[in-house]
């Protein structure tokens, strides 16, 4: 293993590249990067960004798929001290707008592919200087990205500008109100939570990752970017979920570790395919970013005979915090102790810690909480207190300090004065096998403070009532916790990480 690298996190890849410089480090299809590869392209567009004028401490964004020119990007601004401002390429332009804005960015990296997108979100982001784009573009202005790279391929390899303090990437999360809020990690939090997750997971140059996470939220780009490149393993991209590719490339490219989540173990348990795959490399399987129900957990491990663990960790912790430790103990329907380097806490309202057992707020600390929210002094002050990041999800900590998450503060219910959990009722619906998911959400009751609604998308072909889901729910929950509404759809909506978005279902018609 190589040995940590002072510096940022380019510094940490460019050690790798010392010790592993012939080997894989990333897969696209059919293109092939060697660690010195990727660094040599890294260094030279980060060479080019500066040509145009991009300095430490500047704002780039990384309109991409997962792809090797996210890879390349990511580093190549991270390299200069600038951060990198990954947007989820699926976005309306109203809400890409919203983020390069606030963001402040002055450059933007994308593919040709998205010139009707690019076309549309270039007049409404007036401080874009720079537009750089892979392949033939036809929007006015834009800078060749391979040119730009071939350009400076051979002029002397960049150092990295970057310290290990300076704020490396600028990840906006999805929130549960309001406008997206920009977290600020810096180089110390990248790589102190990717080399926590590789003493758990024992990572080493002889793993491969296939990275079907969106590398533009938090869990991919630390457990499926990061962590392989800080440890000689080799990357395989693929731009989107199908079960079927997904499988291929597990068989074909030998993988050994799989991170996604829970709706895509769903998909893969529950797939129809006419022969059986060879997965007898794939180690470890880590579900994180929404609740795992263990009977999913159960059935994954089944059908597949491979290690399933949950992990849990929001945005704003870069992003892990807990996980089962998979050469340790793992405890179903919990999250799994902290990660080494991490402390978790259980608080009550005014800050106290809580015994083993009660259900209070969760609050982190460690090299991995970030610096503070972009240009939000309020919600970074009500966040972080003291060395606390204050997740506003609500858990309990068992005696063996297994972290079970409860809910967020947000998404907790009140029935006449008393508090439902809405996970909670949502482990009792999954428990039919005529129900795929289900979400359950509070709206506004002038009797009761709040009803309880619970939506549900039936399994495929499967016959289910209303009635049956609350006779089902009075058989194994307290009268005050069964839903006083069941509707039914054909899915959930979700977000790019397979997050339930329940503020669309609070804001959906209640029936009548």
């Amino acid at each position: 293993m190589n040995q940590e690298a002072t510096g940022g996190l380019f510094s940490a890849v460019l050690a790798s590249a010392a010790e592993f410089g012939q080997q894989t480090a990333v897969i696209a299809e059919e293109q092939r990067l060697t660690y010195q590869q990727l660094v040599h392209s890294a260094g030279a567009l980060a060479t080019g960004l500066a040509d145009l004028g991009i300095r430490r401490g500047d704002r780039v964004a990384l309109l991409l798929p997962n792809c090797p020119q996210f890879v390349i990007s990511y580093l190549a601004i991270t390299a200069l001290g600038a951060l990198a401002v990954p947007v989820h390429c699926q976005l309306s332009t109203e809400e890409a707008a919203y983020i390069l804005n606030h963001a402040q960015v002055q450059a933007l990296i994308s593919l040709s592919e998205l010139d009707p997108i690019l076309a549309q979100l270039q007049p409404q982001v007036p401080g874009l200087a720079h537009l750089l784009i892979s392949g033939e573009s036809a929007v006015p202005d834009a800078v060749n990205l391979e040119q730009l790279v071939s350009g400076a391929i051979d002029r002397p390899l960049l150092r990295d500008a970057a310290q290990p303090d300076d704020a490396a990437v600028l990840i906006y999360t999805s929130g549960t109100t309001g406008r997206p809020k920009g977290a600020v990690l810096s180089h110390r939090n990248l790589l102190a939570n990717a080399r926590s997750c590789r003493e758990l997971i024992s990572v080493t140059d002889e793993d491969t990752f296939l990275a079907v996470l969106p590398l533009f939220h938090s869990f991919g780009a630390t457990v499926c970017m990061i962590l392989p490149l800080l440890s000689g393993a080799s990357i395989v991209l693929q731009r989107a979920f199908a079960p079927l590719p997904v499988l291929e490339a597990l068989e074909a490219e030998r993988i050994t570790i799989l991170a996604g989540v829970p709706p895509m173990f769903a998909v893969l348990t529950g797939c129809r395919t006419t022969r059986k795959y060879n997965l007898r490399v794939l180690r470890v399987c880590i579900s994180g970013g929404a609740p795992l129900p263990v009977p999913l957990l159960r059935g994954f491990q089944e059908r597949y005979r491979v290690l399933l663990v949950e992990g849990y960790g929001p945005t704003e912790a870069s992003p892990v915090v807990s996980v089962n430790p998979p050469e340790g103990v793992q405890k179903p329907g919990s999250v799994g102790p902290p990660i080494p380097g991490v402390e978790v806490r259980v608080v009550d309202e005014a800050g106290q810690e809580l015994p083993a057992g009660e259900v209070g707020e969760i609050i982190v600390a460690g090299d991995n909480i970030m610096q503070g929210y972009w240009r939000d002094p309020a919600a970074t002050v009500e966040t972080i207190r003291g060395d606390w990041l204050y997740t506003g999800d609500l858990g309990k900590l068992d005696n063996d300090g297994y972290l079970y998450i409860v809910d967020r503060r947000k998404d907790m219910i009140i029935v006449g004065g008393t508090n439902v959990y809405p996970r909670e009722v949502e482990a009792v619906i999954a428990q039919m096998p005529q129900v795929s998911e289900v979400a359950v959400v509070g709206l506004p009751d002038t009797l009761r403070g709040e009803r309880i609604r619970a939506v549900v998308a039936p399994a495929e072909d499967a016959q289910l009532s209303a009635e049956q889901v609350i006779v089902h729910c009075q058989q194994h929950l307290a009268a005050f916790k069964v839903p006083h509404v069941v509707e039914f759809r054909e899915s959930l909506p979700k977000s790019a990480l397979g997050k339930v978005l329940k503020q669309e279902l609070r804001n959906g018609e209640l029936p009548a």
